[in-house]
């Protein structure tokens, strides 16, 4: 098993301990391959959600830029709704699996067909 795979394995356990919810492996796949050689770097493939400008980079460059989405407060409240769904204690939140849960909050799975 490649890198790539482990991680992404790593990402679906992450999501079914700690959201309860078996992962969507194919659009797991394609968020994480999406998310490029940030993953293998331990401080890129995490998400800092108490940095204001960590979450703001998510906004514009994930949601709007990636994902399409016009820029409003709704953003913003997503982020935060996903980030207390997968636990603002927990300091290992990985930058695949939150720009996994926001592409499925938002219903835009389609960006990656």
């Amino acid at each position: 098993m490649g890198r790539r795979a482990e991680l992404i394995e790593k990402y679906a356990a992450d999501i079914k301990e700690k959201l309860g919810e078996t992962p969507d492996m194919d659009l797991l796949t394609k968020v994480t391959i999406g998310c490029g050689p940030s993953i293998y770097n331990d401080d890129a493939s995490t998400v800092a959600s108490s940095d204001p400008e960590e979450l703001d980079r998510i906004r514009q460059g994930y949601l709007i830029k990636k994902l399409g989405l016009p820029d409003g407060p709704a953003l913003t409240d997503a982020i935060n709704a996903v980030i207390d769904a997968y636990g603002r204690s927990n300091r290992s939140k990985y930058r695949a699996v939150v720009y996994y849960l926001l592409c499925r909050h938002f219903g835009k799975e389609s960006v990656y067909s």
